[in-house]
């Protein structure tokens, strides 16, 4: 299916998800459903919004709505099934990942607002220059949103085939897509803000994940090396062995190198590496930093300095510094814990939101509020589930 030229393009309206606001039960929390209770606005995002900026987990059962600054519950969602979430890309909003689609939860309030974006196996969403950026696995369809304006209407762009898929739209209007099949995926292609091809890379067999560094440099994980737009140009850089995965990455505006994780055996039924690999977006070269401790994939994100940032199954907050490749501090936070083989199953995970780290314990249903200017834990909260996925509302740049 050709790319989609201006007078061709689709636009899609948001769709009111009566059925699935129907087997949504909310119940909210003590602290009630009143958006205007609590203290004053999060340090973590500098919104100007007299609430505080929440944090979301999921549990088996539903989601559960935190308050940011006292961790108190705020709201209760019930939800059957795995879901997952992601912040939304403005100080208020997180979507939910549903066996329906994209459904857009409002944390702040803490109840679904029966906004769902449909479609099959929702996959992920990405956030960059003031647009937030949905791609739907089962269809290939990838919608573009204005991330100030979450319920207006939506460019939708159809992929040539659906797959597992991920897409991210740039300052000047280009996207960055992936290129697959429900078999294969084999790389990126670049449309222009007129949604025509301008390049295309094949050479990333395995594509996965993305994240964008520095002067908007974009790269996408492959299962020998990673794919680095920068500049107009797509550049392959590869790792240093034959099987060099790199399926999960964190970037950062403050920093043009890449975290990633790194994995080098192709069968193992659950790999748990202890390095990560680190990427100069300007000069293509990798360099693979050992940890000492095994991760997942979701222990990786970036400080307000661009510090990579890796929770080790050791229990610990690793900090290395991007430019060096040397770990500068590793701060304890949990007790160790192992990666359990299902990926669905709840294991410690990392959110990052600006000065501040905080970590799930499922183990103790306990969530941890790390200063990353003192390594230290400030705050535990014991929750009401035992936590798995973890996130928060996060505007965009």
């Amino acid at each position: 299916m050709p790319s989609p030229n201006p007078s061709s393009r689709t636009v899609s309206p948001r769709a009111l998800a009566a059925p699935v606001a129907a087997v949504l039960a909310l119940t909210l929390a003590a602290c009630g459903s009143d958006p205007d209770a609590g203290t004053t606005a999060s340090r973590a995002t500098g919104s100007s919004d007299p609430r505080t900026a929440p944090l979301v987990y999921t549990h088996d059962g539903g989601l559960q709505v935190l308050d940011g600054e006292s961790l108190e519950p705020r709201g209760e969602v019930a939800l059957e099934g795995f879901n997952r979430v992601n912040p939304a890309g403005d100080d208020r909003h997180v979507l939910v990942s549903t066996a329906a689609g994209f459904t857009l939860l409002d944390a702040v309030a803490g109840e679904m607002t029966g906004t769902t974006f449909d479609g099959a196996e929702p996959g992920h969403v990405v956030r960059h220059a003031g647009r937030t950026v949905l791609f739907t696995d089962g269809t290939g369809e990838v919608r573009v949103l204005d991330s100030d304006d979450l319920t207006g209407d939506a460019e939708s762009i159809a992929s040539p085939e659906a797959h597992h898929g991920v897409a991210i739209e740039l300052a000047n209007g280009e996207l960055v897509t992936t290129v697959g099949n429900a078999e294969t995926r084999s790389g990126v292609r670049v449309l222009d803000a007129d949604r025509e091809e301008v390049a295309r890379n094949e050479e990333c067999p395995g594509v996965h994940g993305e994240a964008t560094a520095r002067d908007e440099a974009v790269v996408v994980g492959c299962e020998d090396g990673l794919l680095v737009y920068r500049d107009g140009v797509l550049t392959k850089v590869q790792s240093p062995d034959a099987y060099g995965r790199v399926g999960n990455q964190a970037g950062s505006d403050e920093s043009a190198v890449v975290l990633g994780d790194y994995k080098t055996d192709p069968d193992a039924e659950r790999e748990r590496p202890t390095r990560i690999s680190l990427t100069d977006t300007t000069d293509g070269t990798m360099r693979l930093v050992d940890l000492g401790a095994s991760y997942s994939f979701r222990s990786l994100g970036r400080g307000p300095d661009g510090e990579a940032l890796v929770l080790g199954d050791d229990g610990a907050l690793h900090v290395v510094d991007p430019d060096t490749a040397e770990v500068s501090a590793s701060h304890p936070v949990t007790e160790p814990w192992v990666e359990p083989v299902d990926w669905q199953q709840p294991r410690p995970s990392l959110f990052v939101r600006g000065g501040e780290a905080f970590v799930t314990e499922p183990a103790t249903r306990e969530l941890h509020r790390v200063d990353l200017g003192t390594g230290e834990v400030v705050e535990t909260a014991t929750l009401d589930h035992v936590p798995n996925e973890l996130t928060g509302v996060v505007a965009t740049s």
